[in-house]
Formats: C-alpha cells, sequence, structure tokens
C-alpha cells in the first residue's frame, strides 16, 4: 500500500507529529527472543517512519526514545539501551545528515546519563545544526512532568514576579523553544495512554493510538494514522 492509497491530503499534513514508540519488548517476548532483541528491531521500523515522514514533507518529528520511568526496568535492559542509543546515533547520524534531518535532543542531562553518550548528541546536534528538510526531536531520559518541574525551577531561579507568569512564560522555559507544539501524537501496541509524554505541549495534538508493535510499525501505519488525523476537526475549544 503506498502513499496514494491513503488519499492523503498534501495541503493537510501535520508539521509536528509525535511517536511514542511502544511494544519492542512484547514483539521480542512474543517469538521467544530477548526484549533487547524487540529494541534492535525497532530501530528498522524508526528509520522507515523517518523516511515516511520525509517522503510527506513533515517538518517536525518527536521521538520517545527513553523516559525518565525507563531508569526502573532491569539493569541490563537499561545498559542495552543507553548503549543501543549511542551506537544509533554512531551510525546514524552520518545518514540522517545526507538526508537532511536536524537532529535535536530534548530531556535531562543529569548523572545518570553518560558522559560518552552526551559527547554523541552534542556531536550529532552540531553536524546536522544547518539542515531544514526535517529536524528530528529525540525524547531522552525525558519525562513531560519533568520537563515542567524543570521549567518552574529556571522561572523561580529568575525571580519572575508571580503576577507575570503566563502560559507563554512556562512555553519559554521548556527543553526545545523552537519545537511546535505537535499536531498528532502517535501510539503504537495497543496502549490507550500518553506516558509522560510531551504533556505541556500536546494540549491540542490529535491522538491516534495503534495496535501494530513497534518493531512492525510501517511508514504505511504513519500513512494510515496522518489520513485518520485528515478526517478529524480541529476545533481548539473553539464551535465551528
Amino acid at each position: 500500500m503506498g502513499l496514494s492509497d491513503h488519499c492523503l491530503d498534501r495541503d493537510r499534513i501535520p508539521r509536528h507529529v509525535g511517536c511514542v514508540m511502544d511494544g519492542n519488548g512484547r514483539w521480542a517476548e512474543q517469538r521467544g527472543m530477548a526484549r533487547t532483541e524487540g529494541h534492535e528491531q525497532g530501530e528498522h521500523a524508526l528509520f522507515d517512519v523517518i523516511e515516511g515522514a520525509l517522503e510527506l514533507g513533515i517538518k517536525w518529528l518527536t521521538v520517545y526514545a527513553f523516559s525518565t520511568e525507563n531508569w526502573n526496568r532491569p539493569d541490563d535492559e537499561v545498559r542495552f539501551l543507553l548503549n543501543f542509543n549511542r551506537t544509533i546515533l554512531r551510525r546514524r547520524c552520518d545518514e540522517l545528515n545526507e538526508m537532511g534531518v536536524r537532529i535535536r535532543f530534548v530531556g535531562r542531562r543529569d548523572w545518570r546519563v553518560p558522559k560518552g553518550l552526551i559527547k554523541e548528541m552534542d556531536e550529532a546536534i552540531e553536524l546536522t545544526q544547518h539542515n531544514e528538510r526535517m529536524t528530528l526531536v529525540v525524547a531522552f531520559n525525558y519525562g513531560g512532568r519533568a520537563e515542567i518541574v524543570d521549567a518552574v525551577r529556571q522561572i523561580a531561579a529568575q525571580r519572575i514576579p508571580a503576577r507575570m507568569i503566563n502560559e507563554r512564560t512556562i512555553a519559554r522555559h521548556l527543553y526545545d523553544q523552537e519545537m511546535p507544539e505537535p499536531d498528532l501524537i502517535i501510539r503504537t501496541s495497543g496502549e490507550y495512554r500518553i506516558s509522560n509524554f510531551l504533556l505541556w505541549e500536546l494540549a491540542y495534538s490529535e491522538l491516534v493510538f495503534s495496535d501494530v508493535l513497534w518493531p512492525d510499525f510501517t511508514r504505511h501505519d504513519l500513512f494510515a494514522a496522518i489520513a485518520e488525523y485528515q478526517h478529524r476537526h480541529r476545533r481548539f475549544g473553539r464551535v465551528r
């Protein structure tokens, strides 16, 4: 099934799509594999979705790579995920750069994130900073509540008077001030929750939940989610 089979309106492609890439572990367990093999297969799904997003002309794609809650997983899986994300950056950064993708990261850079990984992240940001075809935002060591807490801490540290604080004030202190609010959030694996992803930013996002486990998710599932998005009417609290 190709792009044309979804009858997408190319004038109504969402500017910003967010993905909660869920189901890697279950995909592996269903096949008698180690959970880490599901994460490895998930890399192929991610890059197929990136290529599909580029094909559509999506300008921003944000993926949930590692949450603040993922530290509670078994130690061997946490170590694998940290090393795996670092390996992806090493192997794929040049490829993304050639595709015209700008790489950004959102999340806490605290003591738990290895310094070597932070170095790889900074190098990817620097290498791709002038690309304009699409911005890929990787939410790593990210939590929506943590982002709001960190924004409030910055505001308090700047001693901004309470009467001067409004929604714009908080938005200016989020991790990436340039990132637009997502038009569409996709969650895979049949789970119907947000799991602390972009809590502030998704106030008026359209939500699409897919039963497909992330390693099986393809650009065609992305196209189908956008087709559903295009059938909805976004009112932003107003009456049509």
